[in-house]
């Protein structure tokens, strides 16, 4: 495949971007590393806008990629060296702006040749240099390529032609999908990498990798389901090193470049929501993990869900944080969950620094299933999402919407967190998103306080018997087998995240949902594992309805007695969230202390707003960022379009502006020639039947 290029056209000092080959600039000034430094903390020592002069924002430049399409998203964190700004495209193109104008220098497009169909997910990039090569690393579908950071072009000593397949290098046959949805981070010579895969099996073990940042050598491999001798060995079954997958991070890592230790936090084994092939602890899924980063030796751990069967990934990577213990400072590591937790553990030794408590859960009552006997939850800070949803929390929005709610409520179990799925359908509060998502809090080194954004939505966990294999199907039945978890039984989905399929001749060419489906896309697998004629029955009968029999390949070790039947929010008849605000909140939390500072409805419906019902909050994705001018950052919500800016220490709202699109990605704030910027991705495709947008927008004060 060969990849398009618009060569770099001006790099000068008098417009703000550094010479060809110099090395990093002041970090106080930059936005070098996804997440803003390798510490994760969303924290920036800007402070020439600040609480007085906020308010006198306003845009400094706009640039539109033009590769949105329907649905499309962007999620990027744009990193920003020398003056040059890095980001990611709804396409996963990769741009280099002049960060000052935000004028084009050049972009990789490696999609030439190729229909895109599908949702594409990029959080952004990484750089390096050593002071003579720059390197911006980016990761498409199944490859990480390595680019020269001044003229966008692929690097051909790494890899092949310039990239490596993200499948390679984990001893499993065949490859399944694999990619990453955030960037890695580096360690001296290392290129240091998670990755994303399928939730269900098949799916490739979630090994966390370094790579040579020069050549795209292999280095080291930390396997998160350990093989026969290693560490936590004991958790799996004998042989799941040899089939079972995910415990993956997919969320980034953080780096400590003094003790020499990377930080990573993963999510469930696979499949998601029934574990009968992988009883036990299933160490390391679920965990905050330190390694030694030139070695991937483990220092220690420590796992959040035992034997996870609700899909509680930890969805950001571990904050690295400085707390007062005893009038002195102590290095620890704070880490949201999506139950709305905050664990905080001492950076040296994993121990906890606000007691634990193991608490028993009910027991699964499906076949098979054994679940853990007990879970671990901090006793602080307390949650900072509500946790079991009762009757009397159900929407009062209208009679109508609460009186079909109750009924609907009445016939699901709802007993608060870790209770297992059912065939009835098992309330999951907070939601599968959370709680903390993807887009991680923000802590700020003066105040010890960290800030932590929410999603505060029910979801329903209904699990469901798929008929055996056979060797011959019907279209239908693969569907029901394959899909269903995620696209549901009408084929109605759970938008925007889980696309509905009705009607989906309207949209899309047969060939290009065949193809779709055999590749996989976003958060979606391939299936082309399943055979071209059994793919070719799941499309006739997705696009046309017409369901005819197929040749399917021999059962698999891999196949479930159960699977869920789809990613269900709990909604009301007209769409919104099926119980009372907040649906979505900010919350500041004192992390020397564990309590909270102060709390914020995040976002709103504008239609429901124009009625009255102000101040909902709604799901946010994306992240804050937090300043030394007294600010904190963060757009996120996927309704109203809002950017924000509120004084970090109350919680008052200072400035805000409404975006091209929703803003669920995570802001930047930079400086270049004595100016400060602010700059967010706004890509939108979450909020049903909202435009997406490939615009990124910078803000500043007036000249």
């Amino acid at each position: 495949m060969r990849a398009f290029f618009i060569f770099l056209l001006v790099m000068s000092q008098s417009n703000g971007v550094s010479a060809p080959g110099t090395p990093f600039a002041n970090h106080a000034i930059e936005w070098g590393v996804y997440s803003g430094n390798p510490e994760s903390t969303h924290y920036s020592q800007l402070a020439q806008i600040n609480r007085d002069n906020v308010k006198d924002l306003q845009v400094a430049w706009e640039f539109d990629s033009g590769d949105a399409f329907p649905s499309s998203e962007n999620e990027c964190n744009p990193i920003v060296v020398n003056g040059v700004l890095y980001a990611t495209t709804p396409k996963v193109n990769v741009v280099a702006l002049n960060a000052a104008t935000g004028k084009l220098l050049w972009r990789f497009d490696p999609n030439v040749g190729l229909h895109v169909v599908g949702k594409m997910r990029s959080r952004g990039v990484t750089y390096w240099s050593d002071g003579k090569d720059q390197r911006i690393f980016v990761a498409v579908r199944q490859y990480l390529y390595s680019l020269d950071a001044r003229t966008g072009r692929p690097v051909e000593i790494f890899g092949v032609n310039g990239r490596i397949d993200l499948r390679d290098d984990l001893g499993r046959e065949p490859k399944n999908w694999v990619t990453m949805t955030s960037p890695g981070i580096v360690y001296k010579d290392l290129l240091i990498i998670g990755s994303s895969m399928g939730e269900m099996l098949p799916a490739s073990p979630g090994d966390i990798r370094a790579y040579a940042v020069r050549t795209g050598k292999l280095r080291w491999s930390f396997h998160t389901i350990p093989h026969p001798g290693e560490f936590g060995y004991e958790t799996w079954p004998k042989n799941a090193w040899t089939y079972s997958g995910a415990a993956n991070d997919w969320t980034g890592l953080s780096l400590d470049e003094k003790r020499g230790w990377v930080f990573a936090a993963t999510g469930s084994a696979a499949s998601d929501f029934y574990g009968a092939d992988r009883t036990g602890d299933d160490l390391f899924a679920n965990s905050v993990i330190a390694l030694k980063a030139d070695s991937g030796e483990r220092v220690w751990h420590f796992q959040t869900v035992r034997h996870d069967i609700w899909d509680r990934d930890l969805p950001a990577p571990p904050v690295l944080v400085t707390v007062s213990r005893g009038g002195q400072p102590l290095d620890a590591v704070a880490q949201t969950t999506k139950s709305g937790f905050v664990y905080l553990f001492d950076r040296a030794t994993g121990a906890p620094l606000f007691p634990v408590e193991y608490k028993k859960y009910p027991k699964s009552d499906l076949e098979g299933e054994i679940t853990a006997d007990a879970q671990p939850l901090p006793t602080l800070p307390e949650p900072f999402a509500r946790q079991q949803l009762t009757a009397d929390m159900l929407t009062q929005r209208t009679p109508e919407a609460h009186a079909e709610a109750l009924a609907r409520f009445k016939q699901f179990r709802s007993g608060g967190q870790f209770v297992p799925g059912s065939r009835e359908g098992t309330i999951i509060f907070p939601g599968f998103d959370g709680g903390a998502e993807w887009g991680g809090p923000a802590f700020d080194p003066e105040t010890h306080l960290l800030y932590v954004n929410a999603n505060e939505m029910a979801w329903i966990l209904r699990m469901v018997e798929p008929k055996p294999i056979t060797g011959t199907e019907s279209g239908k039945s693969i569907y029901f087998r394959e899909c269903v978890a995620c696209h549901g039984p009408a084929m109605k989905g759970s938008p925007p995240e889980f696309p509905s399929l009705v009607r989906l001749s309207n949209r899309y060419p047969d060939g290009d949902v065949f193809t779709l489906i055999s590749r996989g896309s976003g958060r979606m697998p391939g299936f082309a594992r399943l055979g071209d004629d059994a793919v070719r029955a799941v499309v006739d009968y997705v696009y046309s309805g017409v369901d005819r029999t197929a040749k399917t390949v021999a059962p698999s070790p891999s196949d479930v007695k159960f699977v869920s039947d789809g990613y269900n929010k709990f909604l009301d008849v007209d769409g919104y969230p099926a119980i009372q605000p907040p649906w979505g909140k900010l919350t500041a939390i004192n992390m020397d202390t564990g309590k909270f500072v102060w709390r914020s409805a995040l976002g709103e419906y504008p239609e429901l707003a124009a009625k009255g019902l102000k101040n909902t909050g709604t799901e946010n994705y994306g992240g804050p960022v937090v300043t030394a001018g007294g600010l904190l950052f963060i757009a996120a919500t996927s309704f109203d379009k809002k950017f924000r800016a509120f004084d970090k220490n109350t919680g008052k709202l200072l400035w805000e502006t409404t975006l091209p699109a929703a803003g669920n990605a995570t802001p930047s704030t930079y400086e270049i020639n004595g100016r400060q910027f602010v700059v967010i991705v706004a890509g939108g495709g979450k909020a049903k039947d909202a435009p997406s947008s490939a615009s990124i927008v910078a803000y500043a004060l007036p000249k």
